[in-house]
């Protein structure tokens, strides 16, 4: 009997592969970043292949590592970067433009002339979403009206579309679907109903042939050409990868609320089973769908977390490597004058603002590389704060907050988080939480678990960070925070 869970997780920087226990403790991990691509200010792409083939070299090497082969796997996760957008020939499986990526701010001005005749009150109601950038269908539009004959080749159905979950399903098992989290990031998706919407494709004009059906995030997605990784693998569970951290920190109940520190911060606060719409430009969205019960999320999204220290690291080179940053913090501790907005593609949740750009504010003679850095780890702390903020306007309260991501190591940003909002911090165990939950998944659709229940007691912290910092040094932080956003925003 197969005794194991493998997770792909593909992120925005690199690619991992897992393999759990049915404990869900890590036995072995493999990761393999991959190249970066801007061509132009504020676009990013990755190229689809090398995803691929990085998913491909992670797995052989996760495999290889545990001395294990398919046989012992009882099904595979995926976890993925969510609404990047990939477009592909169905015959040939190549890619017809590299994947633009979901930080990609090209088509800003289309979602402009949008919001201008009156359409996103429209799209908010069916799809929980803002008309902005980040989300799949105006890319998807970009790529059919700027790729040559690309248009005429969807409508005639030899062109499929695919965030990265489904284009790598597509190749890894020929099925061509998604799962409900990801489908609901793309601005076609209806998410009360859970179905692709006929007035959304007609808006955004695409041809509804192009597109993956979905799924419930537990199901048999399919099975992994024998000849991929030496024998055939169930895929048993997808979900986006900020709902696979929710389902993997057991976020189970109304109320529980996960954030995760990655390339972006996501916060998610659970919902229920009933969409819960935000008043003050959150998202709504599907948290999950499992054993025939759908919970909803209200999310945040910050688009530079960990990206902000690659930043430091690769741009002005400040730090050789994300760990330096610690005792540089600790040189300068938490009273920081110095504030970095990484608005390097824009400013995420909730100001939406795609023409903001990052400055460095704040600056003294005496000020140096220690204070920069710590600037950018505090911009982590501070742009969840404005996401803690508006869930607050929206009435919703949080008694604590569960954390992951590979930023969540450093204690010192662990604890300058649980000063800035005022709340205790839960570190997970297990940090990689959107590996754990696509392994969760896949564990349920083959029978290794029973139900969410079983996987809540799964779920352990071996460290809570309290808030320690006065009051009155908080909102003075805070305070300059707020300012230096203001002085980067567009006026949009």
């Amino acid at each position: 009997m197969a005794h194991y869970l493998m997770a792909v997780d593909q992120g925005t920087t690199s690619t991992r592969a897992i393999i759990f226990d049915r404990g869900g403790k890590i036995l072995v991990q493999a990761q393999q970043a991959f190249t970066q691509h801007f061509p132009q200010d504020g676009w990013v792409e990755h190229d689809p292949q090398e995803i691929y083939q990085s998913v491909l070299q992670v797995c052989r090497e996760a495999l290889a590592e545990a001395q294990l082969s398919a046989r012992d796997i009882a099904a595979m996760g995926i976890s993925n970067q969510r609404e990047t957008t990939v477009v592909w020939d169905k015959d040939s499986g190549q890619a017809i433009y590299n994947a633009i990526v979901w930080q990609d701010r090209r088509s800003a001005d289309y979602c402009r002339e949008l919001k201008a005749q009156g359409r996103e009150q429209a799209v908010n109601d069916k799809t929980g979403l803002l008309l902005d950038p980040y989300f799949s269908a105006t890319k998807l539009r970009w790529i059919l009206d700027n790729v040559a004959g690309a248009r005429e080749q969807a409508e005639a159905g030899q062109l499929l579309f695919g965030t990265i979950d489904s284009f790598l399903l597509w190749k890894l098992t020929g099925q061509h679907k998604t799962d409900i989290t990801n489908a609901a990031r793309t601005l076609l998706c209806n998410i009360h109903d859970q179905q692709w919407d006929p007035s959304l494709l007609a808006l955004f004009d695409i041809p509804r042939r192009m597109l993956p059906s979905i799924e419930a995030n537990s199901h048999e997605f399919g099975v992994i050409h024998d000849d991929i990784l030496g024998g055939p693998i169930m895929i048993g569970g997808m979900a986006g990868d900020q709902q696979a951290a929710l389902i993997g920190q057991a976020c189970f109940s109304e109320g529980m609320a996960k954030s995760t520190y990655g390339t972006g911060c996501f916060m998610m606060l659970n919902t229920g089973p009933k969409p819960r719409k935000s008043q003050h430009r959150l998202l709504t969205t599907v948290a999950y769908s499992v054993g025939g019960i759908t919970h909803y999320a209200l999310e945040g999204s910050i688009f530079m977390a960990g990206a902000t220290l690659q930043w430091l690291r690769d741009g002005p080179q400040l730090i050789k490597d994300a760990s330096d940053s610690v005792a540089l913090a600790q040189a300068v501790g938490a009273d920081n004058s110095v504030y970095l907005v990484p608005a390097f593609t824009g400013l995420g949740a909730p100001y939406w603002d795609p023409d903001a750009r990052a400055a460095i504010l704040g600056l003294t003679r005496d000020s140096g590389r220690a204070e920069m850095v710590t600037a950018g780890l505090q911009s982590v702390c501070y742009q969840s704060r404005d996401l803690l903020q508006a869930m607050a306007r929206d009435k919703l309260l949080l008694s604590g907050l569960r954390v992951d991501g590979g930023m969540v190591v450093n204690d010192w940003l662990m604890q300058f988080l649980a000063d800035i909002l005022n709340l205790p911090i839960q570190r997970a165990a297990i940090t990689e939480t959107s590996a754990l939950g696509a392994a969760y998944l896949a564990g349920l659709t083959a029978g290794i678990y029973t139900d969410l229940q079983q996987l809540s007691g799964l779920w352990q912290s071996p460290q809570t960070f309290v808030p320690q910092m006065s009051a009155e040094q908080r909102e003075r932080l805070y305070l300059g925070w707020q300012d230096s956003v203001a002085r980067v925003r567009s006026g949009d």
